[in-house]
């Protein structure tokens, strides 16, 4: 069963808001494992609120951030994962490009939008 890898910042959790609540419900449709992917240093992760979020967080505390391919290969060796066994949505295009060229299922979700039909559309065809 594929891990969702789920962008932190500006995705998950909404400026001002916190958790994005209709993507945590759109998320707890499926049985999957969930990961958090944040550039947060120690601060970042009590500002941001990632401290009281409902998955486990992954960070390398911006070194190297979610820009640099190194980051996906050392979350995928951290859990033991493969580039097949994971999907990925995230605001960022430049990370999205770079979690692409390990091999990451990846799909830009544009903040902004906040579509979420098409994310739902994205996960259901990664599964």
């Amino acid at each position: 069963m594929k891990t969702i890898l789920v962008d932190a910042y500006n995705t998950f959790i909404v400026e001002g808001v916190g958790i994005f609540e209709e993507m945590y419900q759109l998320l707890e449709q499926y049985p999957n494992k969930k990961i958090i992917l944040t550039n947060a240093n120690d601060e970042q992760m009590i500002t941001f609120g990632l401290d009281k979020v409902p998955y486990e967080v992954f960070t390398l505390k911006h070194s190297p951030d979610k820009v640099d391919p190194k980051y996906y290969e050392t979350m995928l060796e951290h859990f033991g994962l493969s580039k097949n066994d994971v999907m990925y949505f995230e605001h960022n295009a430049e990370a999205v490009q770079s979690a692409q060229s390990v091999g990451i299922s990846a799909y830009h979700y544009e903040k902004d939008k906040k579509d979420l039909v098409a994310l739902k559309k994205f996960i259901d065809s990664n599964l």
